[in-house]
């Protein structure tokens, strides 16, 4: 409660550091922040070119199918990949001031978030203009879906900053997990495309395989969730947010020392 109490205290540099990585992005950049919206447009272009004429796909509209999935999937690989290193790229702030060192991953974490929230907003007129359209009682289940989302990104990003602080290869060793995480998670492909229903089981061990599914449902069938996969995200994201809170408390005493 003690923590809790105290990052409500600093949110204001929360605030200020989420603005500052923001601004940041595109920095020096003719174009600036409207590289936030340019970017998944031409990622759009490019796979609707490749998977309608180059790899033809026989999902209906694939693009969009791919599309809807791969947006959040950027958002949380980045949270992590980016939120591991976040204490080492903060050293001199760490070392120097007293603050909440939580304060470090939220703020990271929030800023793609922010990002990624932005990015929907091409995602939403690609479904309106793709003919599939927006289902109203679908669409009131995506805040709750981004939240999930957003809580397990923290959760992870909050361990792996703290253990990037004593081990400094875990980075690079992130960026290989994560490679590997896309392709077992139903980003690139249905999840109904494993048949065999043992092994489809498996996959939702993947917490991540319930949040796109999820974000596939709403935005590219245009139905609600199922209550189970609803029930699974929100179970993996409560745990992913405890277990990495609990852990970031215990390491970030030696993070000075460590620094």
């Amino acid at each position: 409660m003690n923590t809790l109490k105290e990052l409500y205290n600093y949110r204001q540099m929360i605030f200020s550091l989420v603005r500052k990585d923001l601004r940041g992005r595109y920095k020096g950049s003719v174009l600036g922040f409207l590289w936030t919206f340019i970017n998944p447009l031409f990622q759009l272009i490019v796979y609707t070119i490749a998977f309608s004429f180059i790899l033809p796909s026989p999902i209906d509209k694939y693009y969009l199918h791919l599309f809807v999935a791969l947006i959040p999937w950027i958002f949380f690989s980045s949270s992590i990949q980016g939120g591991a290193n976040s204490i080492l790229a903060a050293k001199d702030l760490v070392s120097k001031i007293y603050f909440p060192r939580e304060v470090i991953p939220i703020s990271y974490v929030t800023s793609c978030f922010v990002n990624m929230l932005l990015t929907f907003i091409i995602i939403f007129i690609v479904v309106i203009f793709s003919g599939v359209g927006l289902n109203p009682a679908a669409i009131a289940c995506l805040p709750l879906i981004m939240l999930v989302e957003y809580v397990m990104a923290l959760g992870l990003a909050m361990f792996f900053s703290a253990v990037t602080v004593f081990f400094r290869d875990m980075e690079h060793i992130l960026s290989i997990i994560t490679m590997a995480w896309i392709y077992l998670t139903p980003v690139l492909y249905p999840i109904d495309m494993i048949s065999d229903p043992k092994i489809q089981k498996l996959f939702y061990v993947n917490p991540m395989t319930s949040v796109i599914v999820a974000y596939r449902d709403i935005l590219y069938y245009a139905k609600v969730p199922d209550f189970s996969t609803l029930l699974i995200a929100v179970g993996f994201g409560i745990f992913c947010l405890i277990f990495g809170w609990l852990m970031f408390s215990k390491l970030k005493k030696h993070f000075a020392e460590e620094l």
